[in-house]
């Protein structure tokens, strides 16, 4: 069995860079939806593991932390950005909500030379 912690604290910390800075809005739809926190008001990313994700939200004033499980076991990287397309996805769909346009490749987001959409 794969370990639970594949990625790297630099691809850790990358991947909840772009996240909170890029993809705020995202970020509170998956919490909302699946993470069991549909009062929520906030919510950043903290970390990940092969099994998951990490999320402070914030609901009525106080936060609290959120795990929201990975729909399978990640082992590499481009995994990450698949899973979490797919969460968002998912979450729009379990709201009603319209999900964005995803961006076409282009230039390189939070310095980590992949593109804008990617987690």
């Amino acid at each position: 069995m794969s370990s639970p912690h594949p990625f790297s604290p630099d691809v850790v910390a990358a991947v909840t860079a772009h996240m909170n800075g890029d993809h705020p809005e995202d970020t509170l739809l998956i919490c909302r939806a699946l993470g069991g926190v549909p009062g929520a008001t906030a919510a950043r990313m903290t970390g990940l593991d092969g099994a998951g994700g990490d999320y402070t939200v914030t609901v009525d004033g106080a936060e609290r932390a959120v795990r929201v499980p990975w729909g399978h076991l990640l082992t590499e990287r481009p995994q990450i950005r698949a899973e979490v397309v797919r969460l968002y996805q998912e979450a729009c769909a379990r709201l009603g909500a319209t999900p964005r346009e995803q961006h076409p490749t282009g230039a390189g987001a939070a310095g980590t030379g992949r593109n804008s959409t990617e987690a």
